[in-house]
């Protein structure tokens, strides 16, 4: 995890322009470089590094003597770069995963590359022989990567939003900041002058498909084929401990969030047992958050007993997460409500992991809701069909929310995150599944998924089964939910009159609740008129929610009524 920041043709001077780049310093917190480009006096790179992996070598833009005319810098971990080089003959000058990327550019250019890539990345690369200029980022956006583009062709580009909307050009102050989209890579031409032109953006990978890198993952061929259950259910516990696998390479100690819900908790014990088998030599730790007695402290509790980490337990207080909020916004460049609630307890906990802990690899378990039907509203689809469209729908657009949600909230506290879920290929794999299996089933969510590793052991049965809860209710307490501890607080901050103008004083997206207001005050004021970040906010489907908590939708259950 690190932060990469780079701009092309600049018209100010970059020793001014470069304080920009220092916006995303948390996101590496090891080490930081900025580098003109030779030959082109208003280009340059920075870099700021979380040594991960190769702590000798890694450092960034990467260029390496075979290739002087290839800079690279990226963010993200690619997974398979020794089975590339295994199957290419690649010859790599340093421990640094990314290096395959200029190996398969070389190889066979920038589309070979993007596809073969099984990881989670955004880059940018620079071919100064043909003059060319390329951004790529993974298929569910697991890294994070924004653009500025104006007319007259000044780029910048950089892994937040926050590291570009203070860069100046002679036009204007910077135009249109936006996110580069997921599972896309572009072209840009590279002009003399240093400025470019966008040739093309092209969409390399659709998260149905299997990628062209299976031919490369460590299991290559799955061991039977077919849709009946027995080999469904194996093909994804395969499939899962694969994604778990592949997410053990670090340099740095490794733990894992530990909600006590189903995904959460499926990572951390398949996590575990695999660190045993390769002999790690330290304890996992786990980490949950809560208020006292609240009901995800309760089964985190339970699955840390039940897999045997060394578990860490952060009680939230209402005055310290109210307190956040701000810089939660701040981090998330958001005012969605639902990203901005659950991720006050993510923001917290990691402050506690920087804080407390040598941990720095966090694995956490982002995408299994979008992917296998996770949220409550499921339970409303009118047909199977409908519910698998909502699903890919939920997953192209995970990096508004929940992916978002969980780069920044960690990425803010100089942690790595990992998310097996959304592995590319256990992903293609079950949204391949025929419809009909992965609907809920009996009242219960995530049927199939549960149903997989039922006979596993690896968790007790009660947390197997444990009905989904947000994460933002999951950590207060039953009595009364983190959103209206929020709501309660806000009623005092936000006056009706103001909250009755809402919409004249912001027209894209108007603020429906004062919760909703108070946020977007906050949002307004570090990020004025950048509101179209967000397209919609996140809302529940097929039901009339005007919430997008769990707790008010009618199938919810809480413990109490059990």
């Amino acid at each position: 995890m690190c932060g990469i920041w780079a701009l092309f043709g600049s018209d100010e001077c970059l020793s001014v322009q470069c304080l920009s780049a220092m916006k995303i310093a948390h996101r590496g917190p090891d080490a930081f470089r900025f580098e003109n480009v030779n030959g082109f006096t208003n280009c340059c790179f920075g870099f700021h590094r979380l040594a991960v992996v190769d702590q000798l070598y890694g450092m960034q833009p990467i260029r390496v003597k075979k290739f002087p005319y290839l800079w690279l810098c990226y963010n993200g971990e690619i997974y398979n770069f020794k089975q590339l080089q295994k199957q290419f003959g690649f010859d790599y000058q340093t421990l640094v995963d990314g290096e395959v990327i200029l190996h398969l550019y070389n190889r066979g250019g920038i589309e070979q590359t993007a596809s073969m890539l099984d990881g989670v990345f955004a880059f940018i690369l620079l071919d100064t022989a043909n003059r060319k200029v390329f951004l790529a980022r993974d298929t569910y956006g697991v890294r994070p990567l924004f653009k500025v583009l104006t007319d007259d062709g000044f780029l910048g580009v950089c892994s937040e939003a926050k590291g570009l909307i203070n860069l100046k050009h002679s036009t204007s102050l910077c135009s249109k900041v936006e996110p580069f989209l997921p599972g896309h890579y572009e072209v840009l031409d590279l002009k003399p002058s240093g400025k470019v032109a966008s040739v093309e953006l092209v969409k390399f990978h659709s998260c149905k498909d299997e990628p062209l890198h299976v031919a490369c993952d460590t299991v290559e061929s799955l061991p039977s084929a077919g849709f009946d259950l027995e080999t469904v259910k194996s093909n994804i516990r395969i499939l899962f401990e694969n994604a778990v696998r592949k997410r053990l390479m670090a340099h740095r100690r490794i733990g894992c969030l530990l909600s006590g819900g189903l995904d959460s908790s499926l990572v951390a014990a398949v996590l575990l047992k695999l660190m045993k088998e390769i002999n790690i030599n330290y304890p996992l730790q786990t980490f949950a958050i809560g208020m006292e007695n609240s009901p995800d402290l309760l089964a985190a509790r339970k699955v840390a007993a039940h897999i045997g980490s060394e578990h860490h337990e952060v009680i939230l207080n209402t005055e310290e997460g109210i307190q956040a909020i701000e810089e939660v916004i701040f981090s998330l460049e958001t005012y969605d409500i639902t990203t901005i609630r659950a991720s006050i307890g993510m923001y917290l906990v990691s402050k506690y992991i920087r804080k407390k802990t040598d941990s720095v690899v966090i694995f956490s378990g982002e995408g299994s809701d979008e992917l296998t039907q996770g949220y409550i509203y499921f339970h409303k689809a009118p047909s199977p069909e409908e519910a698998a469209e909502e699903s890919e729908r939920l997953l192209k657009e995970l990096y508004l929310f929940d992916v978002l949600r969980a780069d920044r909230t960690t990425a803010a506290h100089g942690l790595e995150l990992r998310v097996p879920f959304l592995d590319h290929r256990f992903t293609s794999y079950y949204l391949s599944l025929p419809a009909e299996l992965r609907i809920p089933k009996n009242g219960i969510e995530k049927y199939l998924l549960r149903l997989s590793f039922e006979d596993s052991n690896l968790l007790p049965k009660e947390i197997l089964w444990r009905p989904k809860e947000a994460f933002s209710d999951g950590i207060a307490s039953v009595k009364k939910s983190w959103f209206s501890i929020l709501q309660d607080y806000i009623d005092q901050q936000v006056d009706d009159l103001l909250l009755e103008k809402a919409a004249e004083k912001y027209p894209f997206n108007p603020p429906k609740t004062k919760e909703s207001y108070y946020y977007r005050q906050i949002f307004e004021k570090h990020y004025p008129g950048r509101s179209s970040w967000l397209p919609h906010y996140w809302m529940p489907r097929w039901v009339k929610a005007t919430d997008p908590s769990a707790r008010t939708l009618k199938h919810y259950k809480s413990a109490t009524q059990e």
